[in-house]
Formats: C-alpha cells, structure tokens, sequence
C-alpha cells in the first residue's frame, strides 16, 4: 500500500452525475457491468457471473468502495447506479509508469453500456479530477489503456491528457497518457 497521498473525498457532485459509495441496489448493475463481454473487451475479457458475486461476497457491497479514491457513478436524478471510477495510485510493479517505480495517481473508469455516448464518463472524470486537483499537491496523472480502445484514447483527449508512449502490457498494445493533476483545477 502506498504512503503517497490519496483523495479523501467519499462523495463528490457534478451536473448529471454523483459520485458516491457503493450500495446494495447496486449489486445486480454492478454485476452486469462486470460480466459485459462489450465492457470488458479491453481489460482482459468480462468476469464470470460467479467471480463477481464471490468477490461481493467476500467484501461486502457497503466495502467495495471503502479505500480512497473508489467511487460508484450514479445518476444524479434517480440515483441508479451507472458504473465505477477511481483514481488511485497505480501500483509500481505493472508496466506502463512516467518513471520506473512509480505510483503514479491513475484515472481508471467502468461505465455501463446504456450510458456509453451520454458524457458521463467525461463528467464523471472531471469532477474526481478537480475534487483532487483542489486537495492534493500537483503530481502526474496516468490512463492506460488499449491502443484499440478508441473510446477511451478519445476520452483521455477530451480530458486534456497527452498520450506519452505505448507499451504492451497483458498481451496487447497499450497507451499511458498522463496530464498533470493541477491542470483540471475549477
């Protein structure tokens, strides 16, 4: 676990979304989310129906955003749960770093397929981003992610990040991006 500094924000309000912990009227979403072959096609595949209800079971729906930095995205107006974020510090032994052994903040995010082409994923980014921005000090932050994922590469565009270099990583190519934290202050 690192000791380098982490969002301490467990809720965090945009225009259509909120970010929040997770619930238990997230858990059928969630493992739909989890087990999309579509969702998953670029980060190794969907999990098994089983998998996802064996780790809920293991943690607990209420902890599966307890660290830092682990959100749900919800619609702001039902309150329905529409996919994950987090921007965590990436572990150093993987692959695709600014500089080796880094534990560089790293934007990840899930969005279910009924909210692909909506924005929310650019909402949701921006507001962890600046919540982070205004909290911690100005550090890089990282997206890696398939070089085929058009979808994210065009997302981490819109967002201002800058792709550095590619690299290949669980047997595809992939793209770290990174952007410096300070640039997505309000």
């Amino acid at each position: 676990m690192s000791e380098l500094p982490t969002l301490s924000a467990v809720r965090i309000e945009a225009d259509r979304v909120v970010l929040r912990e997770s619930r238990e009227a997230d858990r059928e979403r969630l493992i739909e989310l989890r087990t999309d072959p579509e969702v998953g096609a670029y980060i190794g595949g969907p999990s098994s129906r089983e998998a996802v209800e064996q780790r809920i079971h293991e943690i607990g729906m209420a902890n599966l955003t307890n660290a830092p930095g682990l959100f749900c995205i919800a619609d702001k107006a039902t309150d329905g749960f529409v996919g994950t974020i987090q921007l965590t510090r990436s572990a150093a032994d993987e692959p695709g770093h600014l500089t080796d052994n880094a534990e560089e903040l790293e934007l990840g995010y899930l969005l279910h397929r009924d909210a692909w082409g909506a924005g929310l994923a650019f909402e949701a980014a921006t507001a962890v981003l600046r919540a982070a921005a205004a909290e911690l000090p100005d550090q890089p932050v990282i997206l890696r992610t398939q070089t085929a994922n058009m979808r994210s590469l065009r997302l981490a565009d819109r967002l201002g990040f800058r792709t550095v270099r590619t690299f290949e990583w669980c047997d595809a190519d992939q793209t770290l991006s990174a952007a410096d934290l300070h640039s997505f202050k309000a």
